[in-house]
């Protein structure tokens, strides 16, 4: 896709392995990834995605090393809509990666996919997600009230969305 984006490979089940260990980073994954072959399942689990049309994750590059995810998932062919998501490992966090990818997966969602509306959420107490849903073109829309429940205890979202007609 890019030389910022590419499609994960089984080779990088070691950085997602290490990447789901990092404190909070569990919530990320829909499936606990704490070992070498539950990465390796994660990682097919997204090519089945790819394949039934439903969702299409990237690996964020930084000097080609993946350090992020950024997906679009939930791709809903009726209203032309999906449901834009990412993180980032530690390291990577602060030099605008997630935003510049988060802008590339959008218009691979607009131009590759054909959907007019991305839409994403992130935790209220959560600033630097929101930065890079803002910079990437998401226009807020409204705060969802104790969404999220980790660890007994719940959390606002706030959503974002970009339509394909917005100028960016």
């Amino acid at each position: 896709m890019s030389n910022l984006l590419r499609p994960w490979l089984p080779s990088d089940a070691p950085i997602v392995l290490a990447a789901a260990a990092e404190p909070e980073m569990d919530r990320q994954f829909t499936t606990p990834v704490d070992s070498l072959a539950a990465a390796q399942d994660w990682i097919a689990m997204l090519e089945e995605r790819r394949d039934q049309d439903t969702a299409y994750a990237f690996a964020v590059l930084d000097d080609g090393v993946p350090v992020g995810n950024m997906a679009v998932s939930q791709v809903e062919r009726r209203h032309l809509s999906g449901w834009i998501s990412y993180w980032m490992r530690e390291e990577a966090r602060g030099k605008g990666l997630a935003t510049r990818a988060c802008r590339a997966i959008s218009e691979f969602a607009f131009t590759e996919l054909g959907l007019f509306r991305l839409e994403l959420a992130h935790r209220l107490d959560n600033p630097a997600s929101c930065r890079v849903a803002v910079g990437a073109g998401f226009r807020r829309e409204g705060v969802e009230r104790a969404k999220l429940l980790y660890d007994g205890v719940r959390y606002d979202t706030e959503t974002h969305a970009r339509l394909v007609t917005d100028q960016v």
